[in-house]
């Protein structure tokens, strides 16, 4: 396969070929599940390759600069097919992904990589550390230790 020239790839700033990262939600496995991409946008069409948890994947299907959707096919290799669709609003693609066989569906989002997370999950300021308070503390009378420490055996 013949690797495009830079002038053929999309000059549209929200679809940057190159690597991306991002998330899938999935409601019977609570949190975001990681997700890294290689992907080429070229005349309206979406390619690609990336991994996470299920395993390695490669991307195919269709952009559109006039209205940012955005929609493929996630297929896993030697396993099943992910139907995503989303939109792209110049902070990267979010959308929904849908297994129709097993009615499974979640929420995602992926963005290209050097941009900050979209969703406003990282640290914008640095907490001070705690300080440490030392006290002085009454000394009382002392308490024995051992097995000799019944009260009535004084």
């Amino acid at each position: 396969m013949d690797q495009p020239s830079s002038n053929e790839l999309e000059t549209d700033p929200r679809f940057p070929s190159g690597p991306w990262t991002g998330y899938f939600l999935q409601p019977a496995i609570p949190g975001k599940h990681t997700m890294e991409l290689l992907l080429k946008f070229q005349h309206g069409e979406m390619t690609g390759e990336g991994r996470d948890w299920v395993g390695p994947f490669i991307i195919r299907g269709k952009y559109g600069v006039q209205d940012g959707k955005c929609h493929w096919t996630k297929r896993y290799v030697e396993k099943h097919d992910v139907f995503y669709q989303g939109f792209n609003e110049g902070k990267g693609i979010w959308g929904v992904w849908e297994i129709a066989d097993l009615g499974l569906r979640g929420g995602f989002h992926i963005w290209p990589e050097g941009m900050p997370d979209p969703t406003g999950s990282h640290l914008t300021e640095e907490a001070e550390l705690p300080v440490l308070v030392t006290e002085d503390a009454e000394v009382g009378e002392p308490v024995p230790v051992g097995p000799a420490t019944r009260m009535d055996s004084k």
